[in-house]
């Protein structure tokens, strides 16, 4: 019988609630596929913060690191200023385990009300490849005086456009930040290799790689290049190139006729959150950050601390993180079955019984326990 260990972090605000119904799936699930998931919790997050004032101990790296996955709450808590727990706990996570492909699957649910009218018969079926350890997420920047700043900044204090040389004038001294977008060709062609084979997987025709290279041509013009190269590896996926505005556009107004989308690290972000508001909402959004070592599972929503304790929480999607867990971890009937369970709860539940955010009135707790019926072919 397999056996999983599993880091699980619950984390800020709601996390605990959602990660406490997303384990009790996981619970249901073992016995009736025949594998083991031996638990491990961290308390990492805002109380470990402001009671230890660190973020992560010595050793918790490593320790973390010898887990089969790592199931993640959310972080982020009013009393702790922003930055600490973001950078040195959800970032560090990613970047120490080199993390460096986020998914972001958005789709069509029963019951789950959306602001956009799609034509009949119609599903939305989107999958975001979100590239997810370079561009602006590598925080290399910073802000102050503008002296200071000008001093930092390499190449002389002088900046190009093209190829003319342009001098920084910023007398007298204002306050002024900047920060550095980066992209390599491995970190660019490993992420957009696992999107064209993703999209290979999902039997899809066309796969959008979405970019600004209009407006920012050095950086998002080598991003479209590199996307290009790794293209010539899979002729049955026509790549088209699309500026992310357009494509924020296009999917307000018919993201049924999306498939598969490759992002750079922040737009990726972004989009990622768009799909999941016209597909039903943030309490559906699962991810995972995928890497080469340990992966780690979690909800979109962040950790919302406004509705925390009230039962309002949607556990949904860290329950659709764990069937992405399941998947990754090469227990794709149990994945599946988790999937089907999510959406027969939201099929056959009358409205009072969906979650706060679908327009029902079943707390957080009660939401598990349905799902839980669901996997057991109670429901």
């Amino acid at each position: 019988m397999p056996s999983y260990e599993i880091a699980v972090i619950p984390g800020d605000g709601i996390g605990p609630e959602v990660i406490c119904e997303a384990v009790k799936a996981l619970n249901a699930l073992a016995p009736r596929f025949g594998f083991k998931a031996n638990l491990k919790s961290y308390p990492f997050g805002a109380e470990h913060y402001l009671r230890h004032h660190e973020v992560l101990p010595p050793g918790a790296f490593d320790d973390i690191g010898a887990a089969s996955a790592l199931l993640l709450g959310a972080v982020g808590d009013p009393r702790v200023p922003v930055g600490p727990l973001e950078q040195e706990l959800l970032l560090a996570l990613r970047f120490r385990f080199d993390q460096y492909v986020n998914i972001r699957p958005t789709r069509s649910w029963p019951s789950a009300p959306v602001p956009v009218s799609l034509p009949e018969g119609a599903e939305t079926d989107i999958l975001v490849v979100r590239e997810n350890t370079e561009d602006f997420y590598m925080n290399l920047g910073t802000s102050g005086n503008s002296r200071g700043l000008r001093a930092a900044m390499p190449v002389d204090r002088r900046l190009y456009r093209g190829e003319a040389r342009v001098e920084l004038e910023l007398e007298p001294p204002v306050e002024a930040a900047f920060t550095l977008g980066i992209l390599t060709s491995p970190g660019t062609l490993r992420v957009a290799e696992r999107a064209f084979r993703l999209a290979e997987e999902r039997g899809e025709r066309v796969m959008y790689s979405a970019t600004k290279s209009n407006a920012l041509p050095h950086l998002y013009g080598f991003w479209d290049r590199t996307v290009a190269e790794a293209a010539k590896a899979h002729p049955g996926v026509k790549l088209k190139n699309i500026n992310v505005d357009n494509l924020a556009y296009q999917l307000a107004r018919a993201p049924h006729l999306f498939g598969v989308l490759l992002c750079p690290n922040l737009f990726g972000d972004i989009i990622s959150d768009l799909a999941a508001g016209i597909t039903g909402g943030l309490g559906l959004a699962a991810s995972a950050n995928i890497g080469d070592g340990l992966s780690m599972f979690e909800p979109v929503h962040g950790s919302a601390p406004d509705i925390a304790g009230t039962g309002k929480a949607n556990p949904l999607a860290a329950v659709l993180s764990v069937s992405l867990m399941l998947d990754h971890l090469g227990e794709r009937e149990a994945a599946d079955a988790l999937e089907t369970a999510v959406e027969t709860y939201l099929a056959k539940s009358p409205r009072v019984m969906l979650p706060y955010e679908l327009d029902g009135g079943a707390p957080c707790q009660k939401v598990g326990d349905l799902v839980v019926q669901a996997i057991e072919g109670r429901l």
